[in-house]
């Protein structure tokens, strides 16, 4: 299968051609990249100084902004500079909205923000342990964070000036969750309980989550399957947009610097196929509900 769906746009608001919105949800949900090369973010003159890792706080990877709530963590930067950093982050989360409502009507008001992210951090020698480090194939789980079933969908830009983002990208999904799946056992009854309790999640973990979870770690954790597994190398250019459904696509971040990211959520009843989701891809192969 081919791996990116190339999109012939330049602005990130609607309306946008027929051929792009019939396209769009499909390859999205067939495990496709939407790649849109004429795409770019544009920063002005004065946002341009925040193309250094030096905005940074010194203990975060990325500067982070939640939309619902307008809290931003993980910078060193203050007053005027603080200001001007949140209202690029903002206007991020602002395009990228308009964009997939542009492109994916369908999913409408069902879109619910997540983080609003800007890495500045070069990517490629990291320090990070297997289970954190991100240039290991994987699909997204989190451990504090049960999805309860609600797909990842997040959008991408590379605003560095001049180099690319390198990407790889693995099998298909229900390659991958056929592979890990047998090894994963059971979640133990009180486990989920036990961990909300605790306030170690911040929901209850399903067993839809417990296995992406597994299937996550697993993945990450398997040296020869990282090395072995079939995959394609992607370089992503300078002024580059790009969006994939990060729990279903194998997916690792290799090397680049200055990129940003915005995160939604969905849940898979508003899908045009819901059967190609996770959860009902792990459910087909456990032969129950998950949730």
């Amino acid at each position: 299968m081919e791996i990116l769906e190339a999109l012939d746009l330049t602005s990130w608001q609607g309306p946008l051609s027929s051929e792009n919105v019939a396209r769009a949800a499909d390859s999205l949900e067939s495990g496709k990249l939407l790649h849109a090369p004429g795409l770019a973010f544009e920063l002005s003159e004065g946002e341009r100084r925040f193309l250094s890792p030096d905005c940074l706080d010194g203990k975060s990877k990325n500067v982070s902004f939640r939309p619902e709530s307008g809290a931003m963590k993980g910078t060193r930067c203050q007053g005027s500079e603080r200001d001007a950093l949140l209202s690029m982050l903002r206007r991020y989360y602002t395009q990228a909205s308009d964009l997939l409502r542009a492109l994916c009507p369908a999913y409408g008001n069902d879109l619910r923000p997540g983080f609003t992210s800007f890495r500045p951090a070069e990517i490629a020698g990291r320090a990070a342990s297997w289970r954190q480090d991100d240039t290991r194939l994987h699909v997204d789980a989190f451990p504090s964070r049960p999805m309860q079933g609600l797909r990842i969908l997040r959008v991408f830009t590379n605003v560095n000036p001049q180099a690319p983002r390198i990407w790889r990208v693995g099998e298909q999904f229900e390659q991958v969750a056929a592979k890990f799946l047998p090894g994963i056992k059971p979640l133990r009854a009180g486990e989920a309980s036990l961990l909300y309790w605790l306030r170690i999640t911040k929901g209850r973990r399903t067993e839809y989550d417990h296995y992406m979870l597994g299937i996550h770690d697993r993945m990450k954790a398997d040296e020869s399957y990282q090395s072995q597994v079939g995959q394609t190398q992607l370089a992503i250019a300078p002024g580059t947009t790009w969006a994939c459904y990060t729990d279903s696509v194998s997916h690792a971040a290799m090397s680049g610097q200055f990129a940003f990211e915005q995160t939604f959520y969905l849940p898979v009843s508003t899908m045009k196929h819901p059967e190609r989701s996770p959860l009902r891809v792990l459910e087909r192969l456990v032969g129950r509900k998950l949730i």
